[in-house]
């Protein structure tokens, strides 16, 4: 019997929408940059990045929407090429953006000391 697939694509729940569309755009490239993805699945994101810049759309003529339908198509090409992509080779870029994320926001931290100035010894500087 196959092995049930995993579901959780969840990056990083606590941090915001830019940040987690950021670290998924990084598994992309991860993934598209991995030997062992298939290359048909690769063909998934690259196809939907070429509707986008192609000037033919699915909803032509109506203000707007025409936009959701590339930002749906460019959705829906993301998630699918993960779904294609084998759950083990996901889940160990997933860790290692988590991982790197980790890092990063530990490195953020700046020791540092302060003192008080008084007037007086500003004035006798200047």
């Amino acid at each position: 019997m196959a092995a049930k697939k995993s579901t959780d694509i969840t990056i990083s729940p606590n941090n915001g929408m830019i940040h987690n569309l950021v670290l998924r755009s990084k598994l992309i490239l991860r993934l598209m940059g991995d030997p062992r993805v298939s290359t048909w699945a690769k063909l998934i994101p690259v196809g939907s990045l070429i509707y986008v810049v192609s000037p033919i759309d699915l909803i032509m003529g109506v203000p707007g929407l025409d936009a959701l339908d590339d930002a749906a198509v460019i959705g829906l090409g993301y998630y699918f090429f993960i779904e294609m992509c084998p759950p083990d080779v996901v889940q160990e870029h997933l860790k290692a953006l988590a991982a790197a994320d980790q890092k990063a926001s530990t490195d953020d931290v700046v020791d540092g000391e302060a003192t008080d100035v008084e007037s007086t010894e500003i004035k006798k500087k200047e």
